[in-house]
């Protein structure tokens, strides 16, 4: 089993590193399809999440591609979302949150599919402060409840509104996961929903990936990297569809 977690930590680890994503929507499949319970699965999810973000915008900030500035006030309103995500969303029923965080994915993939290109260097938009706060505040309660980052709704939101390079925007995905992932770990932690044995497998695993997708970021062209975005948001809401139907 520790040879299977680290394998799979690894891959999730390259999976983030290149989109930018903290990988749970991916993880949580894996690890049901493995043997885990969802509950284990989420939570192991959510601490490769705080390993690989943290290390991720790490190496991201020494390339110069991780705009901090306005992240910060998404990132805290993560935060809050994310902790409350960990911590109330138990009231609500499973289909109402998955289906709202189905439209919210839907959305995001058009803003994406019919976003221009921009180029680095390009100028961002500014959007006021507390709409920054509030727009983390709501990916972080969905995201968390399902054990994903959040970013995959982010990144194409910096890139549709802000005008983001897609690159930049992968890299400001992924520094949003370190808030929202830190608030769900903080908040199952109190809940005794966390399976730390064999999360520290797949979360050290992944930071090796996380480096091996970071270089191969850097390395390919801006609309080909678009291209396999909008292929990983229609996996995702495959693997939605089937976890609400099926």
């Amino acid at each position: 089993m520790e040879f299977i977690l680290l394998g799979v930590g690894f891959f999730i680890g390259t999976m983030s590193g290149f989109f930018g994503i903290g990988g749970g929507m991916i993880l949580v499949p894996l690890l049901l399809a493995i043997g885990f319970k969802m509950q284990d699965a989420i939570g192991i999810s959510i601490v490769q999440m705080v390993f690989s973000s943290l290390f991720g915008s790490f190496l991201n900030w020494k390339k110069g591609s991780l705009i901090i500035g306005e992240g910060i006030f998404v990132g805290l309103g993560g935060f809050l979302g994310g902790y409350l995500g960990g911590s109330v969303t138990h009231l609500f029923p499973d289909w109402l949150l998955q289906a709202t965080f189905f439209a919210l994915l839907l959305f995001a993939l058009f803003r994406l599919l019919f976003s221009p290109s921009y180029e680095e260097g390009s100028e961002t938009k500014a959007l006021h402060k507390g709409v920054l706060f509030g727009l983390g505040v709501i990916i972080g309660v969905f995201s968390i409840t399902l054990g994903v980052g959040g970013s995959i709704i982010l990144t194409p939101l910096l890139v549709g509104f802000l005008h983001y390079p897609i690159k930049k925007a992968v890299s400001a995905g992924l520094f949003f996961v370190v808030f929202s992932s830190l608030a769900g770990l903080l908040s199952r932690l109190q809940l005794g929903t966390i399976d730390f044995g064999h999360g520290l497998y797949v979360a050290v695993a992944s930071l090796f990936g996380v480096a091996l997708g970071i270089w191969l970021k850097e390395h390919v062209h801006a609309k080909s990297h678009k291209k396999a975005l909008l292929l990983l948001y229609l996996f995702a809401l495959v693997v939605l569809v089937k976890k609400m139907w099926f």
